[in-house]
């Protein structure tokens, strides 16, 4: 996840719709999974690695950041969460990269090094932001470089030396809506214009959250068979 996300939400981010519905997403996706050990990529906060120590046999995580002023150790679920700026050992059986890769420009590179790095077998979970025509200003506040299809996020994997397990699109019930707040930048894409640098990430009035949530909950059941589109791109590969 994005710091400049936490800086907006705070410390409601768990409360939050999108967050809470992308937790439920990766949950869903890791199931017949029993890491004991995981790597959380670009962890931010560390929201999905904290999550995932308190809800799942997941005995520890370590979530790297380049971002992060320092090193420091937090327990979650009475299990040890390790911060570091920088990648430790190998080992991890899970690897998560949650809006990683839009974020470089090589973004092959950036998920080749992990991929070397990572035994044989270990399980790569990715989440990207989906469809370049939804390119707005918040992917300029955001200093993403690409959005992706899921056909292009397997292509990076493969290349990256990963095998895809399964991929899918989520947050496809709230495409529409976000399709019509976007269509502005659109619009001044369309123009020439150049997009101004927002955020699109607010906190919601507790009504307007749990409409939210309970639509992306009603996507659930269906989103691993979901290949028609999304807000985000998931993909599970393993390193051979």
């Amino acid at each position: 996840m994005d710091l400049k996300e936490l800086d907006i939400l705070g410390e409601s981010i768990g409360e939050h719709w999108y967050y809470r519905s992308k937790l439920a997403a990766l949950l869903r996706l890791m199931r017949g999974l029993a890491p004991r050990k995981a790597l959380d990529i670009g962890a931010g906060s560390g929201f999905f690695a904290r999550a995932l120590l308190e809800r799942t046999s997941l005995a520890e995580a370590v979530c790297v950041d380049p971002f992060y002023t320092a090193d420091r150790d937090e327990m979650a679920g009475g299990k040890p969460l390790l911060f570091r700026r920088a990648a430790p050992s190998q080992g991890a059986e899970l690897v998560l990269l949650m809006d990683v890769l839009e974020h470089v420009e090589d973004d092959v590179a950036l998920l080749a090094e992990q991929v070397r790095a990572a035994p044989a077998g270990a399980n790569f979970i990715i989440s990207v932001p989906a469809f370049g025509w939804l390119w707005s200003g918040h992917d300029v506040f955001l200093g993403h470089h690409r959005r992706y299809t899921l056909r292009g996020l397997t292509n990076v994997a493969q290349r990256a030396g990963l095998v895809r397990v399964r991929g899918a699109y989520f947050f496809g019930l709230v495409l529409p809506l976000a399709a019509v707040t976007r269509l502005p930048d659109l619009v001044r894409r369309a123009l020439g214009r150049a997009l101004p640098a927002e955020s699109q990430m607010k906190r919601q009035t507790s009504i307007v959250n749990a409409a939210l949530s309970a639509i992306c909950a009603a996507e659930l059941p269906i989103f691993p068979a979901n290949r028609i589109g999304g807000l985000t791109v998931f993909l599970h590969a393993r390193k051979p």
